[in-house]
Parts: C-alpha cells; sequence; structure tokens
C-alpha cells in the first residue's frame, strides 16, 4: 500500500510518504507559520525529493483528531481536496493511537495527552502487545487531567506520556508521580506524519473510506461554539 499522509492536528506540521512498509520520507516543521501556508508546498518538495508521484498513492493518510480544531480542519480540507483530485480514498488515523507508534518500543502503558484547555486533556489509555500491535485499553476522550491520572493507577506497568500536553501539565505529572515520570523526549513527543503512516498501514485497506465521508473527530465543541451556548444560557437566565 502506498499513502501520502498528513498531520495537522497539533503545533507539528508534517506530511510523509509510505510505500510497501517503507516511510520514504517525512517532513516536520514547527517555526511559526501557519499550516494553511506550510503542508501542501512541504509535500510538493517532499514527493520531489523522493520522486513519489501522488498519483501514485492508494490513499490519504491523515490524522483525523481529536487536536486544534483550525488544525483539524485545514489537514481534513488538504486531504479531501486531493483525495478528490486523485480520485482515491482517505484512511482516517485517530491522533491518539497515531502518537503512540512515535513510541511502540515502550513496554509499559502509553498515554498521549494533547492539551484541551481549561485543565482539560484529549487522552487515552494505551499499549503495543508483544507482537506490536496497538492494543486500546481506555479509548481517546476529552477529560480533565486528574480524572485521567487517576485511571492511570489501574494498571502496574509504568507509564510514558506523549503529546503537549505533556508540557501544559508537566508540574501536575511531576508532582504525581516525581521521579517516576516518563515523558518522550522531544524527537518523539509530538504528532508525526511518520507516526499516521505506520498506524494507517497496521489498520489496512479497510478502514479507507470515500473523502465525502470523512470528518474530523473534535471529540467535544469548539470554543466559541461553547461560549455561545454559555451566553445564550445567560441571556435566558
Amino acid at each position: 500500500m502506498k499513502l501520502i499522509a498528513l498531520d495537522s492536528s497539533g503545533n507539528v506540521a508534517a506530511v510523509a510518504i509510505f510505500a510497501d512498509g517503507r516511510i520514504l520520507g517525512e517532513y516536520r516543521i514547527d517555526h511559526k507559520t501557519t499550516h494553511s501556508q506550510t503542508l501542501l508546498p512541504m509535500l510538493s518538495e517532499l514527493c520531489g525529493r523522493v520522486d513519489f508521484a501522488p498519483a501514485e498513492a492508494d490513499a490519504i493518510a491523515v490524522a483525523s483528531g481529536p487536536g486544534s480544531f483550525t488544525g483539524l480542519r485545514i489537514g481534513a480540507a488538504a486531504a479531501k481536496g486531493m483525495a478528490e483530485a486523485l480520485g482515491i480514498g482517505i484512511l482516517p488515523v485517530p491522533t491518539l493511537e497515531a502518537l503512540c507508534y512515535c513510541a511502540d518500543e515502550w513496554k509499559g502503558v502509553i498515554c498521549p495527552l494533547l492539551d484541551a484547555r481549561r485543565s482539560q486533556v484529549y487522552s487515552g489509555i494505551y499499549r503495543f502487545s508483544e507482537e506490536g500491535s496497538l492494543q486500546t485499553l481506555v479509548p481517546g476522550e476529552a477529560l480533565p487531567l486528574g480524572e485521567q491520572l487517576e485511571r492511570l493507577e489501574a494498571y502496574p506497568e509504568e507509564c510514558l506520556f506523549l503529546g503537549d500536553g505533556s508540557d501544559a501539565y508537566r508540574g501536575a505529572l511531576e508532582e504525581r508521580f516525581g521521579n517516576k515520570l516518563h515523558i518522550a523526549r522531544p524527537h518523539r513527543r509530538y504528532q508525526s506524519a511518520a507516526a499516521v503512516c505506520m498506524r494507517a498501514g497496521e489498520l489496512g485497506r479497510g478502514a479507507i473510506i470515500k473523502a465525502e465521508d470523512f470528518a474530523p473527530e473534535y471529540l467535544r465543541r469548539s470554543q466559541a461554539e461553547r461560549e455561545r451556548e454559555e451566553r445564550l444560557k445567560g441571556e435566558q437566565a
């Protein structure tokens, strides 16, 4: 299977090319520019450098959420536009599951944390089997950080944290775990299109859907929607 992969679900913008079990190349950037300005130029340059024609792709693999609402929308628009132009489908990859593939050698449980603001995180709990396949112990959702940390107490293994939430709430994690705290090193901590490729390859062709059927998984309403609801409640009170 040959894939073009995109991840714009966080601060990092990333694209990758996957062909027959190999990552031919990845381009990642986390420096000021917006995803709408970087994704497609990065992909064009990467395709040229690895001699890959987009028409060769069987699908567009895209980090489907949760994550930044704006980033997810940009990634979805880019993926759908390319898929429709190329006449191929989209392979949605949950962001939290893809993140786990940045640390697939870890032997304990893995807890990706994405900062959802207001002391909440997008998070799930996972581990890799001895055969190397990802196991979902607790599916991803939006919840208070403290609630997720309490859930982790049910697992005897040591836990590795990934994602920007491990930066945003590092103080709380250090207070809870002390010298037993494990946070992935920076080059493994954040979203990666190569990791999207690896998870997409495991999900397989059966996970490919029509471009018109794809929509990001936000897991909760946007801040603007929540603020509007609160304002309406105040007006009705």
